[in-house]
């Protein structure tokens, strides 16, 4: 920035960083273009099961009741990922993840999601807990239960398991399938 002084020399100041940046944002708001912070933040949130989360008045969030858990042993992981194209099981591009040691039986999970929207839930139950997939043991779930076997071992369409997510709680039941 160059400032004057009635008569005196030019002098340049600079605005600090912050400043500069917050500039900018003022200005491009003003112009009525959206600033948001960076595009990566959105993703690969690690968080723990808070159901409070999932309480009356709550959300937006996914209320996630997975049964048929094949044994307590493992770890069982619930994901959240856009129902779009782009998106759905695409590597790096879920929203919030949880991880818990596995329980035979029904568990139940409150994930929440940025805003309204549509989204697929993935569960996967690695049941010896050694990170990889072993398709002949581990098991899995997704969001509406898409017809998954042997004969159809691509992932589902977007289409297929998106739920529509208002500003409050959703809740869905989800069927865990091994081979």
């Amino acid at each position: 920035m160059t400032k004057r002084n009635s008569g005196g020399p030019v002098r340049r100041t600079f605005l600090r960083p912050k400043r500069a940046f917050a500039a900018g944002a003022a200005i491009a708001a003003a112009m009525g273009f959206a600033v948001t912070s960076p595009a990566v933040a959105q993703y690969r949130n690690e968080i723990r099961n808070d159901m409070s989360r999932c309480a009356a008045g709550s959300g937006p969030a996914v209320m996630v009741t997975v049964d048929g858990i094949k044994a307590s042993q493992g770890k069982l992981r619930v994901q959240t990922y856009h129902a779009t194209r782009g998106e759905w099981l695409e590597k790096g591009k879920w929203l919030a993840r949880i991880e818990v040691p596995a329980k035979a039986g029904t568990m139940t999970f409150c994930v929440p999601v940025p805003g309204p929207g549509t989204y697929g839930v993935a569960v996967r139950h690695d049941l010896n807990g050694n990170g990889d997939t072993d398709i002949m043991s581990d098991g899995g779930a997704m969001s509406n239960n898409p017809s998954i076997n042997i004969f159809n071992l691509g992932k589902p369409s977007y289409t297929k398991v998106g739920v529509p997510v208002t500003d409050g709680v959703k809740s869905i039941r989800v069927q865990m399938k091994y081979m």
